[in-house]
């Protein structure tokens, strides 16, 4: 994969071959906001987690930087996500989205992780420079549905761990070539299918902000 790197040091272009792709869940701070996301999940039939924060392991061919992907079946939608992803030269921030099957995710959360593909910006932060700003910056995306843009989720990232805290919790360094999504906001409105999903994060500090946008085209299911 091919990425444009951004930091106090100016810019530059990186290639990584990203080999281990984890994608942690339950990750926010605020139990109340936390147990919201567990019911919103409880209402479409998906159970509760053994523990918070948990950590998925998918198949790195997950992760696409595409701007359309496929899935199968009208029941799937992203979750727009701060991704931290490992160099030789040390961490990175990236914006992505963990999109899942919701009606696989009623058999087992794993499974309908890993039947979708993770889209990931081209754009990264050195994290290292924007980690004490963690909790001032804004996580957003927009769903697109029926031909309206909505706004589908909002809010700070203080309202979800660290990735420090993540990784000192997941029980080792991250090597070069691992991509971690670090967990997600609830959605206004309620979990639901959209033909775009963009998603954006914001740091007010520095006025900057990292983006994607995918199109989903559900193919049909034929038994």
């Amino acid at each position: 994969m091919k990425f444009t790197r951004h930091s106090l040091k100016g810019q530059d272009t990186a290639e990584l071959d990203i080999h281990t792709l984890i994608v942690a869940g339950w990750t926010g701070r605020d139990h109340a906001a936390l147990m919201h996301h567990v019911h919103e999940l409880e209402a479409i039939g998906v159970p509760a987690p053994s523990s918070m924060p948990v950590f998925y392991r998918n198949a790195a061919g997950n992760i696409t930087q595409a701007t359309r992907i496929e899935v199968l079946g009208p029941d799937t939608s992203g979750e727009v996500e701060p991704v931290i992803v490992a160099f030789d030269d040390g961490l990175w921030l990236g914006v992505g989205s963990d999109h899942t099957d919701r009606k696989a995710e009623t058999q087992g959360i794993a499974l309908s992780k890993q039947l979708c593909l993770k889209p990931l910006s081209t754009t990264l932060w050195r994290f290292d420079e924007i980690a004490d700003a963690w909790d001032q910056m804004k996580l957003r995306s927009f769903a697109t549905i029926d031909g309206k843009r909505e706004r589908y989720q909002d809010g700070m990232l203080a309202a979800m761990r660290h990735p420090s805290d993540l990784i000192a919790r997941y029980g080792k360094d991250l090597k070069p070539g691992t991509a971690m999504f670090c967990g997600t906001l609830g959605a206004i409105g309620g979990i639901r299918p959209a033909a775009r999903f963009d998603m954006e994060l914001e740091d007010p500090k520095s006025g900057r902000t990292l983006s994607h946008a995918y199109e989903i085209s559900a193919l049909p299911v034929v038994s």
